[in-house]
């Protein structure tokens, strides 16, 4: 059973307070992703289709950036059959989300590629304690929650779906925790894969996802609650391996 990670709409909404909306800005931050060939994630219909691409020129005057089309005709169909798509990537260390209305296909420099239009706005992420990765989903990291008597008792353990250094997101799919904002959870221990590290979790948003086989489960997320030092540089250490991963597939697949 595999949950879609984060929903793209959600973080955009999540972060709305870093929200990029000068369209001279945005046109200089396309073309510093384009000119130090920083790859994109294409989301096309959320995590379960994505494709990886490159901005290979920006045309303001014209409103349109053009892209690297994907390696697979197939998946290039889907991209262009899409009525959104959803782009995420990195400039120097700041995470970037950002979305577009569908593409056409266009010629560049004698080969196939992709028109998409600018964006009106951008996310961009300067803190890094902000930047949420998700979590492996076929090896999932374990939380361990004690569960309050007037939601039961006993010690139950639930699947980490993302993780930053300011908190982290867990499937319910069992509803057992609630779903009130404010909720805290004392004592819960993180199995990390260098070691566990335990914090108290505070619930601050639900949300329900729906599964790639169709059924629904609970997304929370949940803000740490006095994490020490220690367990932050955890934490920090667990997120640049997985950021690393995640390049290195990039790369691969570039």
């Amino acid at each position: 059973m595999q949950a879609q990670p984060i929903n793209f709409d959600e973080e955009m909404e999540n972060w709305h307070d870093y929200t990029v909306e000068s369209r001279r800005e945005i046109v200089s931050l396309l073309r510093n992703i384009g000119e130090k060939n920083q790859l994109l994630r294409m989301l096309v219909r959320g995590e379960s289709d994505v494709a990886v691409t490159s901005i290979l020129d920006v045309e303001p005057d014209e409103g349109y950036m053009v892209l690297d089309c994907p390696i697979s005709r197939d998946q290039t169909r889907r991209v262009l059959a899409a009525h959104s798509l959803q782009f995420e990537t990195s400039l120097d260390k700041i995470r970037i989300l950002f979305s577009s209305d569908g593409a056409e296909e266009m010629e560049y420099d004698g080969r196939a590629a992709l028109q998409v239009a600018i964006p009106a706005t951008m996310i961009r992420l300067q803190r890094r304690e902000y930047y949420r990765m998700a979590t492996p989903v076929t090896n999932p990291v374990r939380v361990h929650i004690p569960i309050p008597v007037e939601l039961g008792g006993g010690d139950n353990t639930f699947p980490l779906s993302d993780i930053s250094c300011g908190g982290i997101a867990i499937l319910d799919p069992k509803l057992m925790l609630g779903d009130t904002p404010g909720m805290i959870f004392k004592n819960c221990r993180i199995d990390l894969p260098d070691g566990p590290i335990t914090t108290d979790l505070e619930i601050r948003s639900a949300q329900e996802v729906t599964l790639l086989n169709g059924k629904t489960n609970r997304r929370l997320g949940c803000q740490f609650v006095d994490l020490s030092r220690g367990a932050l540089a955890a934490v920090q250490r667990y997120i640049t391996k997985l950021e690393r991963e995640r390049n290195a597939r990039l790369a691969g697949l570039g």
